[in-house]
């Protein structure tokens, strides 16, 4: 990263950087955390990468990145991107399914592989129905950030997490018996 020198007006030297060299190194310290989050929800790799360019892409449009929230906007804003194109996702299967013909199975997984696919649809799905912070909670938690990072992220104190993701996981349970009994 270059590094331009400044005389300010009092005559003192200082360092400064300019503002893509500044993005460039919120890219490289938040990129893999970022795209971990939007893999965490998806699970698929190649389309987390998309999410993790397109959030960078929109938080480089909007805020500098020298920002203190840019951390905690670039993890929030990777969960909800992704929740967005797991819901897109849904609604695009329901349109395919019904303008598509009644098609033979395809699946030729073993037994196991295809349960625990089935199982993981359904929590994707659960979630996908949950609103938008409690769903944030749950994503940006079992991505590994700490209970401060999720605070931070989803501005509100950190003695709250706890209770917020107790709140989130009853949620989540919920919507999931209550997908599996339709």
């Amino acid at each position: 990263m270059g590094v331009n020198l400044e005389v300010a007006a009092d005559g003192r030297r200082r360092l400064v950087t300019t503002r893509d060299e500044a993005f460039e190194a919120l890219f490289k310290s938040e990129y893999a955390r970022v795209a971990g989050i939007a893999n965490r929800v998806l699970a698929d790799p190649q389309e987390a990468e998309d999410v993790a360019q397109e959030v960078f892409i929109s938080f480089h449009r909007l805020h500098s990145a020298s920002a203190q929230f840019a951390p905690a906007w670039l993890h929030r804003a990777a969960a909800h991107t992704a929740l967005n194109r797991v819901r897109g996702r849904k609604r695009r299967e329901r349109r395919e399914l019904a303008q598509a013909p009644e098609e033979g199975s395809r699946t030729v997984d073993p037994q196991r592989m295809l349960e625990v696919g089935e199982d993981r649809r359904m929590v994707r799905a659960a979630l996908a129905r949950l609103a938008p912070k409690p769903a944030a909670v749950l994503v940006l938690r079992a991505s590994g950030l700490s209970y401060a990072e999720v605070a931070q992220a989803i501005g509100v104190g950190t003695g709250q997490v706890g209770t917020l993701l107790r709140r989130a996981e009853a949620a989540l349970r919920k919507e999931v018996t209550r997908g599996t009994s339709i």
